[in-house]
């Protein structure tokens, strides 16, 4: 029946969270926040029924990491400049960077999977969780996912897969 793209970007798909901008191993931004908003575009096989997969399916995953990341401080798990302590017994982390120690509590903390908080590593962190199932991409025939990230209105990043490339 051909191909099409559904566009995912429901209310639910925000996230408020804290971070600060990484810029070498010297220089970063103070602590500072953001509403971020979340936009998935899928683009594959539309079936006998007029559908293209199940794209509830990807809409939930997303709005599930939204919740997840919403109301904490992001830091970078893979950034070359700053050192992450976990302290355990006094429920904290602690974040080094530049010989200092901005220390949170464990509970207001979510490590990702980046080298820097910024929209484009949080594009790609999001792609990354979409596409951890391939087989559900596969299932559903699935050709090609976009997702993008928003600060606020006039700025955002994207982050792009194809099956083809």
């Amino acid at each position: 029946m051909g191909t099409s793209t559904i566009e995912l970007f429901k209310e639910a798909m925000k996230f408020s969270a804290g971070h600060f901008t990484i810029f070498s191993a010297t220089r970063r931004e103070r602590l500072h926040g953001h509403n971020f908003t979340v936009y998935c575009a899928l683009t594959g096989e539309v079936d006998a029924n007029g559908l293209l997969g199940d794209y509830v399916y990807y809409r939930q995953r997303l709005i599930d990491l939204c919740r997840e990341w919403n109301e904490v401080f992001l830091l970078p798990g893979r950034s070359p400049h700053l050192r992450i302590e976990h302290d355990r017994e006094a429920g904290r982390i602690n974040a080094i960077f530049n010989g200092q120690t901005i220390p949170f509590l464990a509970s207001d903390v979510l490590v990702l999977p980046v080298t820097n908080v910024t929209l484009e590593e949080l594009s790609r962190a999001l792609l990354d969780e979409v596409l951890r199932d391939r087989e559900v991409l596969a299932r559903d025939r699935i050709h090609a996912v976009v997702v993008k990230v928003s600060s606020g209105p006039g700025q955002m990043a994207s982050c792009q897969w194809s099956a083809s490339t």
